[in-house]
């Protein structure tokens, strides 16, 4: 069985999926400087390394009944 490949950078569809957002909300986060990402040519890419950058940075968590 083969290794799966270490995927550096993904797309703002599939950055929105693995985050659980819209892709709008996604690209409002780019656009806020609150997510890192790169244009290469036309396409906007997300490092993976600034998805877990995200999700580890110090946000206000909610909880049930808040």
């Amino acid at each position: 069985m083969q290794q799966a490949e270490n995927i550096l950078a993904v797309s703002i569809p599939e950055a929105a999926r693995r985050l659980g957002l819209s892709t709008r909300t996604v690209a409002t986060l780019i656009s806020k400087d609150e997510l890192g990402s790169r244009k290469v040519g036309r396409r906007r890419i997300i490092p993976t390394s600034e998805l877990e950058a995200f999700i580890k940075r110090d946000h206000r968590l909610v909880r049930d009944g808040e």
